[in-house]
Protein backbone atom coordinates (compact mmCIF):
# COMPACT_ATOMS: atom_id res chain seq x y z
CA UNK A 1 0.00 0.00 0.00
CA UNK A 2 2.40 2.25 1.21
CA UNK A 3 4.70 1.54 -1.84
CA UNK A 4 2.18 2.38 -4.48
CA UNK A 5 1.60 5.36 -2.54
CA UNK A 6 5.43 6.64 -2.71
CA UNK A 7 5.20 5.69 -6.55
CA UNK A 8 2.57 7.74 -6.91
CA UNK A 9 4.07 11.10 -5.12
CA UNK A 10 7.40 10.42 -6.85
CA UNK A 11 5.51 10.33 -10.61
CA UNK A 12 3.48 13.30 -9.44
CA UNK A 13 6.64 15.64 -7.95
CA UNK A 14 8.46 14.40 -11.19
CA UNK A 15 5.14 15.30 -13.44
CA UNK A 16 5.46 18.95 -11.95
CA UNK A 17 9.17 19.69 -11.95
CA UNK A 18 9.36 17.92 -15.45
CA UNK A 19 6.78 20.38 -16.80
CA UNK A 20 8.50 23.25 -14.94
CA UNK A 21 11.91 22.38 -16.26
CA UNK A 22 10.68 21.73 -20.10
CA UNK A 23 8.33 24.71 -20.42
CA UNK A 24 11.67 27.00 -18.80
CA UNK A 25 13.43 25.12 -21.47
CA UNK A 26 11.29 25.90 -24.02
CA UNK A 27 10.72 29.38 -23.32
CA UNK A 28 14.17 30.33 -22.46
CA UNK A 29 15.28 28.27 -26.44
CA UNK A 30 12.23 29.96 -28.14
CA UNK A 31 13.38 33.24 -27.15
CA UNK A 32 16.58 32.94 -28.06
CA UNK A 33 16.17 31.91 -31.39
CA UNK A 34 13.21 34.64 -32.56
CA UNK A 35 15.98 37.06 -30.91
CA UNK A 36 18.97 35.96 -32.87
CA UNK A 37 16.34 35.49 -35.77
CA UNK A 38 15.34 39.47 -35.69
CA UNK A 39 18.66 40.26 -35.27
CA UNK A 40 19.91 38.50 -38.25
CA UNK A 41 17.15 40.30 -39.99
CA UNK A 42 17.63 43.59 -38.83
CA UNK A 43 21.27 43.54 -39.72
CA UNK A 44 19.96 42.10 -43.59
CA UNK A 45 17.67 44.75 -43.70
CA UNK A 46 20.93 47.31 -42.43
CA UNK A 47 23.12 45.73 -45.34
CA UNK A 48 20.18 46.25 -48.54
CA UNK A 49 19.38 49.37 -47.18
CA UNK A 50 23.07 50.74 -46.86
CA UNK A 51 24.12 49.11 -50.36
CA UNK A 52 24.40 52.16 -53.12
CA UNK A 53 25.38 51.15 -56.72
CA UNK A 54 26.51 53.94 -58.60
CA UNK A 55 25.48 53.86 -62.33
CA UNK A 56 27.17 52.55 -64.98
CA UNK A 57 30.94 53.66 -65.98
CA UNK A 58 30.04 52.18 -69.04
CA UNK A 59 27.18 49.96 -70.72
CA UNK A 60 26.96 46.83 -69.18
CA UNK A 61 29.90 47.35 -66.72
CA UNK A 62 28.57 48.28 -63.05
CA UNK A 63 31.21 49.64 -60.87
CA UNK A 64 30.37 48.91 -56.80
CA UNK A 65 31.29 52.38 -55.26
CA UNK A 66 30.19 51.62 -51.47
CA UNK A 67 33.91 52.23 -50.56
CA UNK A 68 33.23 55.22 -52.37
CA UNK A 69 29.44 56.30 -51.33
CA UNK A 70 30.16 59.65 -49.17
CA UNK A 71 26.10 58.42 -47.73
CA UNK A 72 28.05 55.40 -46.28
CA UNK A 73 30.73 55.66 -43.48
CA UNK A 74 32.70 52.54 -42.60
CA UNK A 75 33.65 53.54 -39.18
CA UNK A 76 29.63 54.32 -38.14
CA UNK A 77 28.34 50.71 -39.18
CA UNK A 78 27.93 48.12 -36.38
CA UNK A 79 30.55 45.63 -35.49
CA UNK A 80 28.01 42.57 -35.62
CA UNK A 81 27.56 43.95 -39.18
CA UNK A 82 30.94 43.86 -39.99
CA UNK A 83 31.33 40.20 -38.40
CA UNK A 84 28.04 38.79 -40.40
CA UNK A 85 28.66 37.44 -43.67
CA UNK A 86 26.56 38.59 -46.60
CA UNK A 87 26.12 37.30 -50.34
CA UNK A 88 24.65 39.71 -52.47
CA UNK A 89 22.85 39.19 -56.10
CA UNK A 90 22.53 42.11 -58.59
CA UNK A 91 19.86 41.61 -61.23
CA UNK A 92 18.70 44.03 -63.87
CA UNK A 93 14.75 44.36 -64.59
CA UNK A 94 14.85 41.89 -67.49
CA UNK A 95 16.22 39.23 -65.15
CA UNK A 96 19.67 39.57 -66.32
CA UNK A 97 22.52 38.53 -63.56
CA UNK A 98 24.79 41.84 -63.08
CA UNK A 99 27.03 40.93 -60.46
CA UNK A 100 27.55 38.19 -58.01
CA UNK A 101 28.99 38.74 -54.62
CA UNK A 102 30.42 35.88 -52.56
CA UNK A 103 32.28 37.86 -50.15
CA UNK A 104 35.61 35.66 -50.40
CA UNK A 105 34.36 32.46 -49.38
CA UNK A 106 33.76 29.28 -50.59
CA UNK A 107 30.45 28.31 -49.41
CA UNK A 108 28.43 29.20 -51.87
CA UNK A 109 29.66 29.56 -55.59
CA UNK A 110 28.59 32.70 -57.96
CA UNK A 111 26.25 30.22 -60.08
CA UNK A 112 24.62 28.44 -57.03
CA UNK A 113 23.75 32.35 -55.57
CA UNK A 114 22.66 33.62 -59.54
CA UNK A 115 20.48 30.87 -59.55
CA UNK A 116 19.08 30.71 -56.21
CA UNK A 117 18.23 34.45 -56.48
CA UNK A 118 16.71 34.15 -60.23
CA UNK A 119 14.05 31.78 -58.63
CA UNK A 120 13.67 34.49 -55.35
CA UNK A 121 12.75 37.39 -58.02
CA UNK A 122 10.50 34.92 -60.14
CA UNK A 123 8.50 33.99 -56.73
CA UNK A 124 8.06 37.64 -56.03
CA UNK A 125 8.66 36.95 -52.33
CA UNK A 126 10.51 39.81 -50.78
CA UNK A 127 12.11 37.92 -47.59
CA UNK A 128 12.31 34.59 -46.51
CA UNK A 129 14.84 31.67 -45.82
CA UNK A 130 16.79 28.95 -47.99
CA UNK A 131 18.85 26.38 -46.67
CA UNK A 132 21.09 28.54 -44.56
CA UNK A 133 20.38 31.86 -46.06
CA UNK A 134 17.91 34.02 -45.25
CA UNK A 135 16.99 36.56 -47.88
CA UNK A 136 15.39 39.71 -48.87
CA UNK A 137 15.14 41.53 -52.17
CA UNK A 138 14.78 44.92 -52.96
CA UNK A 139 14.52 47.62 -55.75
CA UNK A 140 16.98 49.74 -56.13
CA UNK A 141 15.57 52.02 -59.08
CA UNK A 142 18.43 50.39 -61.74
CA UNK A 143 18.50 46.82 -60.39
CA UNK A 144 17.24 44.62 -58.16
CA UNK A 145 19.35 43.55 -55.13
CA UNK A 146 18.71 39.98 -53.49
CA UNK A 147 20.94 40.09 -50.48
CA UNK A 148 21.46 36.77 -48.37
CA UNK A 149 23.26 36.31 -44.79
CA UNK A 150 24.69 33.22 -44.24
CA UNK A 151 22.14 31.56 -41.15
CA UNK A 152 25.25 29.07 -40.22
CA UNK A 153 26.11 30.36 -36.94
CA UNK A 154 23.14 30.98 -35.69
CA UNK A 155 21.67 27.67 -36.25
CA UNK A 156 25.28 26.15 -35.11
CA UNK A 157 24.62 27.95 -31.59
CA UNK A 158 20.52 26.44 -31.69
CA UNK A 159 21.87 23.23 -31.89
CA UNK A 160 24.83 23.81 -29.27
CA UNK A 161 22.05 25.54 -26.82
CA UNK A 162 19.60 22.38 -27.17
CA UNK A 163 22.63 19.74 -26.92
CA UNK A 164 23.57 21.18 -23.63
CA UNK A 165 19.99 21.45 -22.93
CA UNK A 166 19.45 18.03 -22.87
CA UNK A 167 22.60 17.11 -21.23
CA UNK A 168 21.89 19.30 -18.19
CA UNK A 169 17.75 18.36 -18.38
CA UNK A 170 19.09 14.53 -18.03
CA UNK A 171 21.19 15.25 -15.53
CA UNK A 172 18.42 17.38 -13.83
CA UNK A 173 16.01 14.58 -14.15
CA UNK A 174 18.24 12.19 -12.00
CA UNK A 175 18.28 15.05 -9.51
CA UNK A 176 14.81 15.76 -9.56
CA UNK A 177 13.97 11.76 -9.30
CA UNK A 178 16.22 11.41 -6.42
CA UNK A 179 14.65 14.40 -4.54
CA UNK A 180 11.13 13.24 -5.59
CA UNK A 181 12.08 9.94 -4.02
CA UNK A 182 13.16 12.13 -0.32
CA UNK A 183 10.15 14.33 -0.34
CA UNK A 184 7.86 11.21 -0.60
CA UNK A 185 9.71 9.27 2.01
CA UNK A 186 9.31 12.37 4.28
CA UNK A 187 5.70 12.43 3.46
CA UNK A 188 4.91 8.53 3.50
CA UNK A 189 6.99 7.64 6.66
CA UNK A 190 4.80 9.77 9.43
CA UNK A 191 1.92 7.48 7.85
CA UNK A 192 3.14 4.69 7.72
CA UNK A 193 4.56 4.69 11.37
CA UNK A 194 1.16 5.35 12.59
CA UNK A 195 -0.05 2.25 10.40
CA UNK A 196 2.27 0.19 11.71
CA UNK A 197 1.59 1.41 15.79
CA UNK A 198 -2.18 0.59 14.59
CA UNK A 199 -1.47 -3.13 13.66
CA UNK A 200 0.65 -3.13 16.49
CA UNK A 201 -2.20 -1.74 18.81
CA UNK A 202 -4.63 -4.22 17.85
CA UNK A 203 -2.34 -7.38 17.68
CA UNK A 204 -1.27 -6.63 21.65
CA UNK A 205 -4.86 -5.87 22.59
CA UNK A 206 -6.35 -8.88 20.98
CA UNK A 207 -3.62 -10.88 23.05
CA UNK A 208 -4.37 -8.41 26.08
CA UNK A 209 -8.06 -9.33 25.87
CA UNK A 210 -7.83 -12.95 26.11
CA UNK A 211 -6.79 -13.66 29.68
CA UNK A 212 -9.51 -11.19 31.37
CA UNK A 213 -12.15 -12.49 28.70
CA UNK A 214 -11.11 -16.17 29.58
CA UNK A 215 -11.85 -15.36 33.44
CA UNK A 216 -14.65 -13.87 32.87
CA UNK A 217 -16.24 -16.57 31.55
CA UNK A 218 -14.59 -19.52 33.48
CA UNK A 219 -16.34 -17.50 36.61
CA UNK A 220 -19.71 -16.88 34.57
CA UNK A 221 -19.55 -21.15 34.20
CA UNK A 222 -18.85 -21.05 38.62
CA UNK A 223 -21.59 -18.39 39.31
CA UNK A 224 -24.38 -20.42 37.40
CA UNK A 225 -23.79 -24.29 38.73
CA UNK A 226 -23.94 -22.51 41.56
CA UNK A 227 -27.12 -20.25 41.28
CA UNK A 228 -29.02 -21.92 38.77
CA UNK A 229 -30.58 -19.68 35.36
CA UNK A 230 -30.10 -16.16 36.04
CA UNK A 231 -30.96 -13.24 33.43
CA UNK A 232 -28.16 -10.77 34.41
CA UNK A 233 -25.82 -14.17 33.77
CA UNK A 234 -27.25 -14.81 31.07
CA UNK A 235 -26.46 -11.14 29.41
CA UNK A 236 -23.17 -11.04 30.64
CA UNK A 237 -22.38 -14.20 28.85
CA UNK A 238 -24.29 -12.90 25.78
CA UNK A 239 -21.91 -9.78 25.77
CA UNK A 240 -18.57 -12.31 27.11
CA UNK A 241 -19.26 -13.91 24.24
CA UNK A 242 -19.35 -10.92 21.84
CA UNK A 243 -16.36 -9.88 23.14
CA UNK A 244 -14.71 -13.37 22.15
CA UNK A 245 -15.75 -12.88 18.98
CA UNK A 246 -14.44 -9.68 18.48
CA UNK A 247 -10.82 -10.51 19.69
CA UNK A 248 -10.73 -13.57 17.84
CA UNK A 249 -11.71 -11.20 14.61
CA UNK A 250 -8.92 -8.98 15.47
CA UNK A 251 -6.22 -11.98 16.35
CA UNK A 252 -7.11 -12.96 12.88
CA UNK A 253 -6.69 -9.44 11.31
CA UNK A 254 -3.30 -8.65 12.93
CA UNK A 255 -2.13 -12.37 11.88
CA UNK A 256 -3.15 -11.64 8.38
CA UNK A 257 -1.00 -8.03 7.74
CA UNK A 258 1.55 -9.23 9.98
CA UNK A 259 2.90 -12.38 9.46
CA UNK A 260 3.67 -14.16 6.27
CA UNK A 261 1.85 -17.29 5.96
CA UNK A 262 3.40 -20.42 5.00
CA UNK A 263 2.63 -21.11 0.98
CA UNK A 264 2.03 -24.25 -0.89
CA UNK A 265 0.77 -25.37 -4.12
CA UNK A 266 -3.07 -25.08 -3.94
CA UNK A 267 -6.03 -26.64 -6.05
CA UNK A 268 -8.22 -23.21 -5.83
CA UNK A 269 -10.75 -25.23 -7.19
CA UNK A 270 -11.56 -28.12 -4.96
CA UNK A 271 -10.33 -25.18 -1.76
CA UNK A 272 -13.10 -23.08 -2.49
CA UNK A 273 -15.76 -26.34 -3.54
CA UNK A 274 -15.49 -27.50 0.29
CA UNK A 275 -15.60 -24.13 1.80
CA UNK A 276 -18.72 -23.58 -0.09
CA UNK A 277 -20.74 -26.84 0.70
CA UNK A 278 -21.51 -25.82 4.52
CA UNK A 279 -22.75 -22.48 3.44
CA UNK A 280 -25.73 -23.98 1.38
CA UNK A 281 -27.36 -24.97 4.67
CA UNK A 282 -27.05 -21.65 5.79
CA UNK A 283 -27.94 -19.51 2.89
CA UNK A 284 -31.57 -21.71 3.04
CA UNK A 285 -32.28 -20.91 6.18
CA UNK A 286 -32.18 -17.15 5.22
CA UNK A 287 -34.75 -17.51 2.31
CA UNK A 288 -31.66 -18.15 -0.55
CA UNK A 289 -30.28 -20.26 -2.74
CA UNK A 290 -26.50 -20.79 -3.07
CA UNK A 291 -25.08 -20.99 -6.44
CA UNK A 292 -22.01 -21.56 -7.65
CA UNK A 293 -19.80 -22.17 -11.08
CA UNK A 294 -16.45 -23.72 -10.38
CA UNK A 295 -13.84 -24.30 -13.13
CA UNK A 296 -11.69 -27.32 -12.30
CA UNK A 297 -7.90 -27.32 -11.96
CA UNK A 298 -6.94 -23.63 -10.76
CA UNK A 299 -3.97 -23.60 -8.71
CA UNK A 300 -2.43 -20.98 -7.01
CA UNK A 301 0.65 -20.79 -4.60
CA UNK A 302 -1.06 -19.64 -1.27
CA UNK A 303 -2.09 -20.59 2.48
CA UNK A 304 -5.26 -22.90 2.46
CA UNK A 305 -6.56 -21.22 6.26
CA UNK A 306 -6.32 -17.69 4.91
CA UNK A 307 -7.75 -18.94 1.37
CA UNK A 308 -10.50 -21.05 3.31
CA UNK A 309 -10.96 -17.75 4.95
CA UNK A 310 -11.39 -15.49 2.38
CA UNK A 311 -13.74 -17.72 0.84
CA UNK A 312 -16.16 -17.58 4.36
CA UNK A 313 -16.29 -14.36 4.22
CA UNK A 314 -16.87 -13.30 1.02
CA UNK A 315 -19.56 -15.89 1.19
CA UNK A 316 -20.67 -14.62 4.25
CA UNK A 317 -21.05 -11.25 4.16
CA UNK A 318 -22.95 -11.88 0.37
CA UNK A 319 -25.56 -13.93 2.55
CA UNK A 320 -25.97 -11.36 5.15
CA UNK A 321 -26.67 -8.64 2.80
CA UNK A 322 -28.42 -10.59 0.63
CA UNK A 323 -32.29 -9.78 0.15
CA UNK A 324 -34.81 -13.19 1.32
CA UNK A 325 -35.80 -15.40 -1.69
CA UNK A 326 -33.02 -14.24 -3.90
CA UNK A 327 -29.61 -16.02 -4.70
CA UNK A 328 -26.31 -15.97 -3.93
CA UNK A 329 -23.53 -16.60 -7.14
CA UNK A 330 -19.97 -17.66 -6.09
CA UNK A 331 -17.81 -18.67 -9.40
CA UNK A 332 -14.14 -19.38 -9.80
CA UNK A 333 -11.97 -19.40 -13.27
CA UNK A 334 -8.86 -18.58 -14.53
CA UNK A 335 -8.29 -15.60 -16.52
CA UNK A 336 -5.39 -14.45 -18.26
CA UNK A 337 -2.30 -14.51 -15.27
CA UNK A 338 -5.22 -14.58 -12.53
CA UNK A 339 -7.54 -16.94 -10.61
CA UNK A 340 -10.85 -14.85 -10.34
CA UNK A 341 -13.11 -15.83 -7.08
CA UNK A 342 -16.27 -13.55 -7.49
CA UNK A 343 -19.51 -13.41 -5.16
CA UNK A 344 -22.55 -11.77 -6.34
CA UNK A 345 -25.70 -11.18 -4.45
CA UNK A 346 -28.76 -9.25 -4.83
CA UNK A 347 -28.68 -5.93 -2.89
CA UNK A 348 -29.04 -2.24 -2.92
CA UNK A 349 -25.61 -0.98 -4.38
CA UNK A 350 -23.15 0.84 -2.18
CA UNK A 351 -22.14 4.61 -2.75
CA UNK A 352 -19.33 5.10 -4.56
CA UNK A 353 -18.01 6.98 -1.28
CA UNK A 354 -18.95 3.70 1.20
CA UNK A 355 -17.39 1.61 -1.69
CA UNK A 356 -13.63 3.33 -1.07
CA UNK A 357 -13.64 2.81 2.53
CA UNK A 358 -15.45 -0.59 2.84
CA UNK A 359 -12.36 -2.32 3.54
CA UNK A 360 -11.18 -0.77 6.11
CA UNK A 361 -11.25 -2.08 9.67
CA UNK A 362 -14.02 -1.22 11.82
CA UNK A 363 -15.87 0.30 8.73
CA UNK A 364 -19.52 -0.41 8.56
CA UNK A 365 -22.38 0.70 6.01
CA UNK A 366 -25.17 0.81 8.52
CA UNK A 367 -23.56 2.57 11.58
CA UNK A 368 -26.79 1.71 13.52
CA UNK A 369 -26.07 -1.51 13.15
CA UNK A 370 -22.53 -1.89 14.49
CA UNK A 371 -21.69 -4.85 16.28
CA UNK A 372 -25.02 -7.08 14.75
CA UNK A 373 -24.85 -10.42 14.90
CA UNK A 374 -21.35 -10.57 15.92
CA UNK A 375 -20.17 -8.74 12.90
CA UNK A 376 -17.84 -5.24 13.89
CA UNK A 377 -16.62 -4.70 10.22
CA UNK A 378 -13.18 -6.56 10.10
CA UNK A 379 -14.38 -9.20 7.92
CA UNK A 380 -13.70 -7.72 4.76
CA UNK A 381 -10.50 -5.72 6.10
CA UNK A 382 -9.55 -9.18 7.01
CA UNK A 383 -10.23 -10.61 3.75
CA UNK A 384 -8.32 -7.58 1.71
CA UNK A 385 -5.16 -8.75 4.25
CA UNK A 386 -5.05 -12.31 2.88
CA UNK A 387 -5.64 -11.21 -0.50
CA UNK A 388 -2.52 -8.44 0.01
CA UNK A 389 -1.02 -11.08 1.55
CA UNK A 390 -1.48 -13.35 -1.85
CA UNK A 391 -0.30 -10.11 -3.59
CA UNK A 392 -3.48 -10.09 -5.21
CA UNK A 393 -6.54 -7.65 -5.13
CA UNK A 394 -9.98 -7.05 -4.24
CA UNK A 395 -12.70 -4.94 -5.34
CA UNK A 396 -16.40 -4.23 -5.21
CA UNK A 397 -19.06 -3.79 -8.10
CA UNK A 398 -22.42 -2.79 -8.23
CA UNK A 399 -24.47 -3.22 -11.47
CA UNK A 400 -28.10 -4.28 -12.03
CA UNK A 401 -29.25 -4.60 -8.27
CA UNK A 402 -26.41 -6.89 -8.06
CA UNK A 403 -23.10 -6.42 -5.45
CA UNK A 404 -20.39 -8.41 -6.36
CA UNK A 405 -17.22 -8.62 -4.90
CA UNK A 406 -14.27 -10.09 -6.55
CA UNK A 407 -11.12 -11.22 -5.39
CA UNK A 408 -7.58 -11.82 -7.92
CA UNK A 409 -4.86 -13.95 -7.03
CA UNK A 410 -1.92 -14.69 -9.30
CA UNK A 411 -2.39 -18.00 -11.45
CA UNK A 412 0.24 -20.74 -11.16
CA UNK A 413 -0.03 -22.06 -14.68
CA UNK A 414 2.72 -24.84 -14.32
CA UNK A 415 2.11 -27.70 -11.70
Amino acid sequence: MFKKSRRKIVASILSILVLLLFGTFCVIYLASYAEMTNENRRLLEQYVDTYPLRGMADAGNWEDSRAKDDRVDPHSKPPLLELSTFYSVLMSKDGQVLKVDTADRSTFDEEALASLAGEIVESGRSRGREKNLIYQMADKGDYVLVAFLDNTMMLESASTLISYTLIFGGAALVLLFFLARYLADRIVSPLEESYQRQKQFVSDAGHELKTPVAVVNANLELLSREIGENPWLSNIQYENERMSALIIQLLELARAENVTPPMETLDLSRLVCGETLPFETVAYENGLALLSGIAENVFVQGNSVQLKQLTSILLDNAIRHSDRGKEVFLSLKAEKNHAVLSVVNDGEAIPPEDRKRLFERFYRTDTARTGEGRHYGLGLAIAKAIVSAHKGSIDVQCHDGKVEFTARLPLLKSV
